[in-house]
């Protein structure tokens, strides 16, 4: 009877040993798994910029202390709701151009700006900066020479004798007309 225990023991200890091992490698699978789709998702996030709220947005305030370093900055932009992930806007700082560049001051920035652009005006860059100053004025500018080339229809310029030249829109010329 000693030999039908053991062996019957033995067997148990077998299969207990297979399903602690299957379920061992089943636990294993999965924590490979989620690891791998949160490392995507994060690197994902990262080269993807995306704005928090694309189209208009709202402008909001932000106020950057002297002496803050970039994990507390992105910790403020997330406050203020203008970044999704402090962690995100870390990681995209320090993989970009405006690396160590962020300056303390305060800040007018919206919901619709990416994180690059968020970054470029922290940074002082021109460009960033003049885009979000200029954007009515260039609209308008861009406006107005269209509907001044639209309702011009002819050109004039001034000859020496005092009469003008016309310079109709098909390419002909007119001389002679008085420019008075």
């Amino acid at each position: 009877m000693g030999n039908t225990r053991d062996q019957v023991g033995k067997a148990g200890l077998f299969v207990a040993g297979g399903i602690f091992r299957t379920a061992f490698y089943v636990c294993v699978a999965v924590l490979v798994f989620w690891i791998g789709k949160s490392a995507y998702q994060f690197g994902y996030n990262v080269f993807n910029q995306q704005a928090v709220s694309p189209g208009a947005g709202q402008e909001v305030t932000v106020v950057i202390p002297e002496g803050s370093s970039t994990y507390e900055v992105a910790k403020i932009l997330k406050s203020k709701g203008l970044i999704e992930d402090s962690t995100v806007f870390y990681a995209q700082e320090k993989l970009s151009t405006y690396k160590g560049k962020m300056k303390a001051g305060t800040y007018l920035l919206s919901t619709a700006y990416t994180p690059a652009r968020i970054m470029g005006i922290l940074a002082g860059d021109e460009e960033q900066t003049g885009v979000t100053q200029d954007t009515g004025a260039a609209a308008d500018t861009a406006a107005d020479s269209q509907t001044t080339d639209a309702g011009t229809d002819a050109a004039d310029t001034q000859n020496a004798d005092g009469t003008a030249d016309t310079q109709a829109t098909d390419g002909t010329a007119v001389e002679g007309e008085s420019g008075q």
